[in-house]
């Protein structure tokens, strides 16, 4: 996953989400909120951010918005969470193939693989409806890992939230969450996740 597992990106979904939101006349939304609505793509981020009752229309407009000003502003404050690149080149370095899948959109997912990761990464793909379904649908990963050419036995999928767990539980793959990213422990142990990791170290232990 990217959001909350690879890279804290959420003070600019945050900053484009109260964007979108003042320029079409609704209510801005806390960065804790804004921490609960993501996981789900843009879409569903954007009908969690504006009022009950919002029509199909408006909706549209605050997602142009949106999209609008997170091209151009989508790493003003993202960064990676503390060792993660570096466990990246050592992972390459072992024999692993390493891949994002996100429902972020996908131009938000190249654009950041390279600036953060540049070719640390195998594959990436973001949010690519109507030819592939959201997360938690497999379908996306199972693409990645045909692409790859790694079986389901050697492959593990990383992330910090519901849709990641229930993504991997979907495609019949092992799962490690993390709890520095946008969901608390307890809320990843409601939700099924077996094994918890909270620092990127752990991940290279469980991983190699």
């Amino acid at each position: 996953d990217m959001d909350g597992t690879v890279l804290d990106t959420l003070k600019d979904l945050t900053e484009s989400a109260n964007y979108a939101l003042r320029v079409c006349g609704f209510p801005e939304r806390t960065i804790d909120e804004i921490r609960s609505f993501v996981g789900n793509g843009i879409a569903i981020l954007i009908k969690r951010c504006v009022p009950e009752g919002t029509g199909e229309d408006e909706r549209r407009r605050v997602h142009e918005a949106f999209t609008e000003h997170y091209t151009v502003h989508c790493s003003d404050y993202t960064k990676p969470y503390d060792g993660m690149p570096e466990l990246l080149i050592k992972l390459g370095k072992s024999g692993c193939k390493t891949a994002v899948v996100s429902n972020k959109a996908d131009y938000a997912v190249q654009k950041l693989c390279r600036q953060y990761f540049p070719e640390m990464f195998d594959a990436a793909a973001g949010e690519q409806m109507p030819a592939y379904p959201k997360k938690p649908s497999p379908e996306l990963v199972y693409m990645i890992m045909d692409k790859l050419g790694v079986p389901k036995e050697r492959t593990v999928y990383i992330g910090d939230s519901d849709v990641d767990i229930m993504t991997a539980r979907n495609a019949g793959i092992d799962c490690i969450a993390v709890e520095w990213g946008f969901r608390s422990r307890e809320f990843l142990l409601d939700n099924g996740a077996e094994v918890i990791v909270s620092e990127v170290s752990q991940l290279e232990a469980i991983i190699l």
